[in-house]
């Protein structure tokens, strides 16, 4: 077994990344984050397909009123992805994101960057200086001749020294290159003048298959060497690939074990009526015993649930005193709140014996018209129950400073 190098420790939500950690697998979303309905249904899909933290971009007002929806019904930490607008990191953090990967490229007064640092300080949430090739400083490129590796790392430092010297010291740093020879050496540079966690990947690496050679070309060497905390392929491609290609990645590199089931669950917010904690606990046990291999969603809503989890095979969206059993993200029986766990685990079974569309076709037609009717009564009784238009208003404010 490789060697880890030895980093400090960061928490990016309830997920840790360095000192030891297990390796992340990360991706970020494509769709317009204003959207937060795609944006969930593609970072449900992104959680199923092995992603552990997710990013999206925040790039405007609506994007960061957006991010108050999907950080609340998320089933894994949110990483906004800011450019430019300092406020836009205001609005995000506001918005409740789980960490911001910063380019100092293209955010540098410093004033700003330290009206940053000191709202994420405040917040505990960390921060990724996410240095990228194509948008050095232009001193920098003059001072080095280009975007050599030299002139990547010299840029993040500057950027990590100035949050330290603020303070700050929830970092994450990013030196990414697309010239897998060029980012290779950058993170071997990093590595020996930094002891902060990194994130690993090679920008812009272009569609599969060759957008996969070179990821994997640059990340496991580096990996092999015991660089690297978190990591990210970027293809030109649906972003699940990404997900997957990282998580088979470090399963190859024995970095992470490889498992029958697959569970994603909800976070528990306003929505939630049952314990989803405890329901998703049991529900792993049960699973795990029986073997399965099978992808399975615990969702605590009946209003969200089955849509959000639709790359889900099989999943429960728990409701009030009775849970939404659906395959494929099509709802095919409601059952008793005691029964959950049972009918779950049983009709696990048969997925795996029979496949998705032998069991699609017993289901009965009328129950998505029962479920639907369920869910638009509990939306209708609970109204805004995660506040969502009171943190927009907040969230507003901090992007447009009014």
């Amino acid at each position: 077994m490789t060697r880890r190098r030895a980093t400090r420790r960061i928490l990016v939500g309830d997920v840790p990344v360095g000192g030891g950690s297990t390796v992340t697998v990360q991706s970020m979303t494509t769709t317009r984050t204003a959207d937060a309905e795609a944006t969930l249904a593609q970072v449900y899909a992104l959680s199923a397909a092995g992603a552990d933290i997710v990013r999206v971009t925040c790039n405007d007002v609506e994007a960061a009123q957006g991010l108050v929806e999907i950080v609340l019904r998320s089933p894994v930490p949110i990483v906004a992805d800011i450019h430019f607008q300092h406020r836009l990191a205001l609005a995000a953090l506001e918005a409740g994101v789980a960490g911001l990967r910063l380019n100092p490229g293209n955010i540098r007064k410093p004033e700003h960057i330290e009206a940053v640092a000191r709202s994420a300080g405040e917040r505990g949430v960390p921060i990724r200086v996410g240095v990228n090739a194509g948008s050095l400083d232009r001193d920098l490129l003059e001072r080095y001749g280009g975007p050599v590796p030299e002139a990547l790392v010299a840029s993040a430092l500057k950027e990590i020294h100035l949050l330290e010297d603020l303070g700050f010291g929830d970092i994450k740093v990013s030196v990414k290159h697309s010239d897998v020879p060029a980012m290779v050496e950058s993170y071997r540079l990093l590595a020996e003048r930094v002891d902060y966690p990194l994130h690993l990947g090679v920008t812009e690496a272009g569609p599969p298959p060759a957008g996969l050679m070179k990821s994997v070309a640059g990340i496991a060497t580096l990996l092999l060497e015991g660089i690297g905390d978190t990591i990210r392929f970027s293809l030109t491609a649906d972003p699940v690939e990404e997900a997957e290609a990282g998580r088979r990645l470090l399963e190859q590199l024995g970095l992470r074990e490889r498992s029958g089931l697959d569970l994603i669950a909800c976070p528990s917010c306003g929505r939630a009526e049952v314990d989803v904690i405890d329901l998703t606990q049991e529900a792993q046990r049960r699973l795990e015993e029986e073997g399965l291999p099978i992808r399975v969603a615990i969702m605590g809503c009946v209003v969200n649930g089955p849509g959000e989890a639709r790359e889900a095979d099989i999943g429960i969206a728990a409701g009030k005193g009775k849970g939404h059993l659906f395959i494929k993200g099509r709802v095919v029986r409601v059952v008793p709140e005691e029964e959950m766990i049972d009918v779950l685990v049983e009709e696990a079974r048969r997925f795996v014996m029979e496949g998705a569309e032998a069991r699609l076709a017993a289901a009965d037609s009328a129950i998505e018209d029962q479920a639907a009717a369920e869910a638009a009564q509990v939306l209708a009784e609970q109204g805004d129950a995660n506040r969502v238009a009171d943190r927009r208003a907040a969230v507003t404010k901090a992007a447009t400073g009014d």
